[in-house]
């Protein structure tokens, strides 16, 4: 009985080392595939002076789509460039932290 015991536990074993390998294999297949995939030269995407252009677009659009943004944003320029103040976010993590703090609020004892 011993044996038999000793004998299932070791196929077992056998079993669980064959499926490892197994899956070893599989993903240093995949791993030495996709390395392959990434060396591959990447498309050469043209740039607009606006905007960049993503493959496909036609320059009309990217032209019809900027002067639009221009025409609803004006000629805005940027005056000044400083850190903002943070006053909204710390009166934000006051009022959460005061509506998770027990008190009276009629709803009686959960």
């Amino acid at each position: 009985m011993v044996t038999v015991a000793i004998y299932q536990a070791l196929q077992v074993y056998g079993i669980a080392i064959v499926i490892s390998v197994l899956v070893a294999v599989v993903i240093k297949v995949m791993v030495s595939l996709t390395g392959r995939m990434e060396k591959t030269r990447p498309l050469d995407v043209p740039t607009g002076t606006v905007c960049p252009i993503g493959p496909g677009v036609p320059d009309e659009d990217v032209a019809a789509l900027s002067a639009a943004i221009f025409a609803a944003m004006g000629p805005h320029r940027i005056l000044h460039i400083a850190p903002s103040s943070h006053g909204w976010a710390s009166g934000g993590r006051a009022a959460q932290h005061s509506s998770h703090t027990p008190g009276p609020t009629g709803r009686g004892p959960r």
